[in-house]
């Protein structure tokens, strides 16, 4: 009888689980998670591993069969906006979360169906989201599946029957927060931040009990009314860098996405957002670095006591966010082995910190940034250069990166053979306009500026290997355009990355050379993970074009490439011969707008008007980048239909909330004057003779 225990436990362990899955589905705690190299045949968590490195031991695939790669199986999801989530899979189960919050349980092996859970979130919750209605991935501990949802919901899932354990609510809904993040959980204890730096919040991560979802920490990132008292002693620091009365309109500095772990030295990693408003004139007038935006900050998991910080951009103003992937790696450097954080965020700079103390190590840029001419060794903070801060001089300025950062949530990885991190860069310049008679609203985007397209029209998208410890490009990769998808490397030596364009592409992670690539029919955003079932390695990425550059960027995201949605989980495995099927044809855009007989003056007060409320889903200049329907073709421009549409909520079951609350019927027609206008200008410009 122990000798068949003994030997159950072997094959739970090395993943031979058709058995095991189904008895203790999703078993994970804290011995498995720090020794999680000893099972590569999982992804339990959402890096792979604590250090969120997203290298895998597996090579059964590798640069001499790559090329053998085949579509072992596909699934369709039942949603058709952006997917940026990191399956989980464990002992032969894939657990995924879809756009709306929703989670999916699979046969790892066959692509069955096992569960799927509706979290039901409202859709008119969309217009609290900056970004679509995204969900980057699950958590697994003890049984369950913990996803945190649009709406400010963390909720545990059972892993085998998928039925709701316990939920709770982790924001105040009354305010714009969202949660588009994947939790974490460390020491029995679920992490979770949220969203809603652009629209007018405080931000803060908070730790929950995994089996019973009480509340057991919260530990905000930028301080609130000093006349109400401090939350402890690191808000009082943080206040006194800090003016005016910024806690009226938020603040800002939500954990949206990004945390790593340590367990050697206990500490938790989180990545701390923008300022909110971005304008820091706004939000603090008489300066001040405004902490802890734009930072790492290291905390106790146990109890979220503030350990130190590392502040990236000081005084933050151009939405350049620390919230993007932290990796813990062990470097040789100067010849001594040092334990360090790796960073590349939106401000274009990467980052080499010291994780034990937050000192920093070593930063260079990893693409061209106009903001800065370096980091200074000494201080550790940056040389800015002039008249960068709109707000302060009143003056417009073009940057170099733009709020869509050198690199946004997209994850990187890190090969520590190839001693390289794989980056999805990009070049996206802004021109930051100054708001001087900004008012806060309840609704829509609250950023004090008004961005626009910079005049550098060159705009890029790359794979880049970024040798950390020479702070120097190994090798890129170029494509149509940005928002290309995560990336991960395995010790095949291979890195995988989806793009915009539609391709999932295989390269040799030493040198960068194209291997193999398989046609997505859809741009990808989201990493892909590897793992092992029975005596198969596979490879499997969610795709489906969507998130915030494919809502905001209008042609700019067209020139990514493939801007349709097909919202699927793509899988492949060596040898395997399946076939998508064929993909509908994209119908050209047809524009038959009425005319155009607006005054000069609403046309311009309804772009205005679209900018704050409109652009964050229907596309810069009222072009849609594929997430959503085109407005410039829609049925209601000549419809008294439209002002049931905008005001008073009449398609909120499929995400368009009634703006009634801040806009009026004039500010209505304003807005759709200036979609006809545009509608006009772009049918001129198509059937103009070249």
């Amino acid at each position: 009888m122990l000798a068949s225990v003994a030997g159950l436990l072997v094959l739970c362990a090395s993943a031979v689980v058709d058995v095991c899955a189904a008895d203790a589905p999703a078993a994970v705690d804290e011995k498995r998670l720090v020794a999680a190299d000893t099972e590569p045949g999982n992804w339990m968590s959402h890096g792979r591993t604590y250090s969120e490195q997203r290298f895998s031991p597996l090579k059964q695939v590798d640069v001499g069969n790559v090329s053998r790669l085949g579509l072992a199986w596909s699934v369709d999801l039942n949603t058709n906006k952006g997917q940026e989530a990191t399956p989980l899979v464990i002992d032969g189960v894939m657990y995924v979360s879809t756009a709306w919050s929703m989670v999916q349980a699979y046969d790892a092996g066959t692509g069955k169906q096992l569960w799927d859970f509706d979290p039901q979130v409202p859709r008119d919750t969309l217009v609290k989201g900056c970004c679509d209605a995204v969900n980057r991935g699950v958590a697994a501990w003890g049984g369950k599946v913990f996803v945190g949802t649009l709406d400010g919901r963390l909720i545990a899932v059972d892993a085998k029957s998928g039925k709701q354990v316990w939920s709770t609510v982790t924001v105040d809904q009354s305010k714009p927060y969202t949660i588009t993040g994947a939790p974490r959980v460390v020491k029995g204890l679920v992490l979770i931040g949220n969203g809603g730096g652009e629209l007018g919040v405080r931000g803060y991560i908070s730790a929950y009990d995994a089996a019973t979802g009480e509340m057991r920490w919260r530990f905000y990132t930028v301080p609130g009314n000093p006349a109400q008292g401090f939350e402890n002693a690191a808000m009082k620091r943080a206040a006194e860098t800090w003016t005016g009365e910024w806690w009226k309109l938020g603040g800002g500095g939500t954990v949206w996405d990004s945390m790593a772990y340590d367990p050697k030295l206990d500490l938790l990693y989180i990545g701390v957002g923008n300022g909110s408003p971005w304008n820091r004139a706004i939000r603090s007038p008489g300066g001040g670095d405004n902490l802890f935006l734009s930072s790492i900050v290291a905390l106790r998991p146990s109890t979220g006591e503030y350990v130190w910080h590392y502040q990236e951009t000081p005084g933050e103003s151009w939405d350049y966010t620390a919230a993007q992937h932290i990796i813990v790696a062990d470097l040789k450097i100067d010849g001594r082995m040092r334990e360090v954080l790796l960073h590349a965020p939106k401000n274009g700079i990467f980052y080499v910190i010291d994780r034990r103390n937050g000192q920093l190590v070593s930063a260079k840029p990893f693409v061209p940034v106009t903001w800065t001419r370096g980091v200074d060794m000494k201080t550790g903070r940056p040389i800015e250069n002039p008249d960068i801060r709109f707000g302060e001089t009143g003056r417009p300025v073009d940057m170099m990166p733009g709020p869509l950062g050198a690199h946004n949530w997209q994850p990187m990885s890190f090969n520590p053979s190839a001693r390289l991190v794989y980056i999805p860069a990009q070049e996206v310049g802004t021109k930051y306009t100054p708001q001087p008679d900004f008012k806060p609203s309840s609704m829509g985007w609250n950023v004090g500026t008004a961005p626009g397209q910079s005049s550098a029209t060159d705009v890029k998208g790359y794979l880049l290997a970024w040798d950390p410890v020479r702070q120097r490009e190994a090798w890129r990769v170029p494509y149509a355009g940005p928002w290309n998808g995560g990336t991960l490397t395995t010790a095949g030596n291979l890195v995988f990355q989806g793009t915009a364009a539609g391709e999932f592409v295989a390269y040799n992670a030493t040198d960068g050379k194209r291997l193999w690539a398989a046609p997505t029919q859809t741009g990808v955003m989201a990493a892909p993970v590897t793992y092992r079932v029975g005596a198969n390695q596979f490879v499997a990425v969610v795709v489906g074009w969507g998130g915030s550059f494919a809502m905001t960027g209008g042609k700019r995201a067209a020139m990514s490439g493939n801007i349709r949605n097909i919202s699927r989980i793509l899988v492949y495995k060596l040898g395997a011969k399946q076939e998508l099927p064929p993909a509908d044809p994209l119908l050209a855009l047809e524009l038959s707008p009425p005319p155009s007989q607006a005054s000069h003056e609403v046309i311009n007060r309804g772009g205005e008007l679209f900018g704050r409320y409109c652009v964050v889903c229907h596309g810069a200049g009222a072009v849609s980048g594929g997430a959503v329907r085109d407005l410039r073709a829609s049925a209601f421009l000549s419809n008294p239909v439209w002002f049931d549409v905008v005001l008073r909520g009449a398609m909120k079951e499929i995400g368009m909330a009634a703006f009634d609350p801040v806009l009026t019927e004039e500010d209505a027609s304003a807005i759709r004057e200036y979609v006809i206008h545009r509608a006009n200008q772009d049918k001129q410009a198509a059937t103009s003779p070249k």
